[in-house]
């Protein structure tokens, strides 16, 4: 017998609870060795993790674009996700969905003794971040974990560059390790711009990606310094960009042409029309 009730499977009524009960007995049946899905029965942990990594790119995607009718559905793909890995921890007697939610409700009212507990509310977001991390550090030396853990530890190496970049950085400013204001910084950058020219004459590939990455690097600690998310700033001028060529293939279009019709020069003034038209 399949460790599900079938019936729920076919049951769309009812409220959240109902629901989520029903995703996770759809997800069981879906790798039930026997009756279920070939394709999902032969994923594991590692299969699924880059879809996992996708499906949360989506959910940032919906809301940049402000697709509010898309963001149920993506979000829903991301609950899968967390469904997915439960199931198969499951099936091999790791853990199963009662742990996954026991574990972040637990950890969420530990962590939030200000809104939870007796603490005091009127603290700074700094003074709150500070607690965070001491509160993470003595759940560690609960767990017997040692209390020797790095600065760094801990920063998923799964993040998008991007994303780690700044999350690396703010552990730095953390224990001072920081350039007091964005003059450095833009200084920096300078310094970064012109090594990466130097490579580019002189050095090879690696040492190349070596520079350029290095002047990735000081940009995310220039958005850092600017109150500014890097991903989400990348992400916005990439639609941009995507705005403005639509713009440039429409226009070429209404001329007959195709880009690879066109040349750089023709392309471009398509490009200062479409900044000009209010194109963002």
């Amino acid at each position: 017998m399949p460790g599900y009730d079938p019936n729920l499977i076919f049951d769309a009524t009812g409220g959240y609870l109902r629901q989520f009960e029903r995703l996770v007995a759809i997800m069981a049946a879906l790798r039930d060795p026997t009756t279920g899905c070939p394709w999902d029965i032969e994923q594991d942990f590692d299969t699924i993790a880059p879809y996992t990594i996708e499906e949360a790119h989506e959910v940032a995607d919906a809301i940049a674009r402000k697709a509010w009718n898309e963001l149920p559905g993506e979000l829903g793909d991301l609950a899968l996700q967390v469904v997915y890995h439960a199931q198969m921890a499951n099936e091999g007697g790791k853990f199963d969905i009662a742990d996954v939610l026991g574990a972040i409700n637990a950890k969420m009212v530990a962590r939030h003794p200000h809104v939870f507990g007796d603490e005091s509310r009127d603290k700074t977001p700094e003074q709150q971040t500070a607690d965070w991390e001491a509160i993470k550090a003595a759940e560690r030396k609960a767990a017997g974990k040692s209390e020797r853990v790095g600065v760094l530890d801990g920063v998923a190496l799964g993040l998008p560059a991007l994303s780690r970049a700044i999350k690396l950085q703010n552990r730095a400013a953390r224990v001072g390790f920081d350039w007091p204001s964005t003059d450095e910084v833009l200084d920096k950058i300078v310094e970064e711009a012109r090594e990466l020219e130097e490579a580019r004459d002189s050095l090879g590939p690696d040492e190349l990606a070596e520079e350029y990455g290095d002047l990735l690097f000081v940009m995310v600690n220039l958005g850092r310094h600017l109150g500014l998310d890097p991903e989400a700033s990348l992400r916005a001028a990439n639609m941009k960009f995507t705005r403005r060529f639509n713009y440039i293939e429409r226009e070429l279009q209404a001329r007959g042409k195709a880009p690879k019709d066109s040349d750089l020069t023709e392309m471009d003034a398509l490009w200062d029309q479409a900044k000009a038209a209010g194109v963002k």
